[in-house]
């Protein structure tokens, strides 16, 4: 009887010191790859180039915009990222109608007052990103971009002329056209291309470089890969 008395203390005392686990949302956040942060040069020597192809491309094949991150809100991805990105908190109404509010479009360092006249844009492209190596994605990977809220350059609110100007091109074809932007906007390519494992055709990395080494030096690339 003694012997089993012991036993069950024994038993209580190392239950009493058994560790917690962190509840789920804790487990993942620590489980979630460290964010990168490196020059723009080196961030450039890290993409991989190979020849870009663009056969079998439909928009359709991105499914967006979803129910975003905060599924309970009523509002979508766009929405939430109009939200985030503005510089005064607009109204929001019945079906997440957004009324008012103050955003800056840093493509062109234009202040928009209406929600309608601004994109969200894909700071890489989905054409870009299909032929970049999104074409193997499953159907799932290719959402998970097209929505991407994980990192605060893959979606921006950029005037719609400017996101229609620079349509599905790469930075060999277009950069914004305030001076100010291109460095925020060749930085966070690289970041993007490099978030996603997306590549770079030869030309697209000439003109990477032509940044990276010239008016660009000093920028700083952050990233988190995704798995």
């Amino acid at each position: 009887m003694v012997i089993k008395n012991l036993v069950r203390g024994l038993s209580a005392l190392s239950l009493a010191f058994v560790p917690l686990l962190p509840p789920p949302a804790a487990q993942a956040a620590q489980a979630a790859p460290a964010a990168e942060v490196t020059t723009l040069a080196d961030a450039v020597g890290l993409l991989k180039v190979t020849e870009e192809d663009r056969a079998g491309y439909t928009r359709s094949s991105f499914r967006h915009w979803t129910a975003g991150e905060d599924t309970t809100d009523g509002c979508d991805t766009r929405a939430e990222v109009l939200l985030a990105e503005a510089v005064v908190a607009p109204a929001v109404g019945t079906g997440c109608k957004l009324t008012g509010g103050r955003w800056t479009s840093y493509f062109d360092g234009q202040d928009v007052t209406d929600a309608g006249s601004l994109d969200v844009a894909h700071l890489v492209a989905l054409g870009e990103a299909w032929e970049s190596g999104a074409s193997a994605w499953t159907a799932a990977r290719r959402e998970a971009y097209a929505n991407d809220q994980g990192a605060d350059v893959s979606l921006v609110a950029v005037t719609a002329r400017t996101n229609r100007q620079k349509a599905d091109k790469d930075p060999a074809d277009w950069t914004p056209p305030s001076p100010d932007a291109q460095c925020r906007y060749t930085g966070e390519w690289v970041a993007t291309k490099l978030r996603w494992q997306l590549t770079v055709d030869d030309r697209e990395l000439e003109a990477l470089k032509v940044y990276a080494e010239g008016p660009c030096e000093d920028t700083v690339v952050r990233y988190a890969p995704v798995a």
